[in-house]
């Protein structure tokens, strides 16, 4: 991940992503994208069309990001567990970024994430949404002393 560019690249990636909260499936998809970006794990991001809305609630608050613009937060609500903030989108990227317009990325530090089979460990620190699979190999943003990269 340290030859990801920056800015960020999105690639396509048919490997099975599956997103849970305890047996409640959200997310089964083969048709993700992944945001490849300098000193971060990828973040996969699902088309809408691929995730369970029913599960979905949109939150209040938008965070900026200076290649993609605007996100928008999504709680999961599954039987017996409401699980705030654990996934976003952008609704009208910004410029070159186009491809990820209304796909969701989800928290693997909230959720249960797997690709290809394979448990995804968070990326550190609460604002990333990287996902570490055995390919990906850090040090990551988010770690201790990372703050100034």
């Amino acid at each position: 991940m340290w030859d990801y560019p920056r800015p960020p690249r999105i690639e396509s990636d048919v490997r099975e992503v599956i997103v849970r909260v305890g047996e409640q499936e959200i997310v089964r998809s083969t048709r993700t994208v992944r945001l490849l970006e300098t000193a971060s794990p990828p973040a996969f991001y699902v088309p809408p069309d691929d995730v369970r809305m029913e599960f979905l609630q949109m939150e209040g608050g938008v965070s900026h990001c200076e290649w993609k613009g605007a996100a928008h937060y999504w709680s999961v609500i599954a039987p017996g567990r409401r699980v705030s903030a654990a996934a976003w989108m952008y609704a009208n990227p910004l410029p070159g970024y186009e491809r990820i317009g209304g796909y969701f990325s989800f928290y693997p530090a909230l959720v249960e994430c797997s690709v290809a089979s394979v448990s995804v460990v968070a990326q550190p620190g609460r604002f990333y949404g990287g996902w570490v699979t055995p390919e990906i190999v850090g040090p990551f943003k988010g770690e201790p002393g990372s703050e100034g990269w």
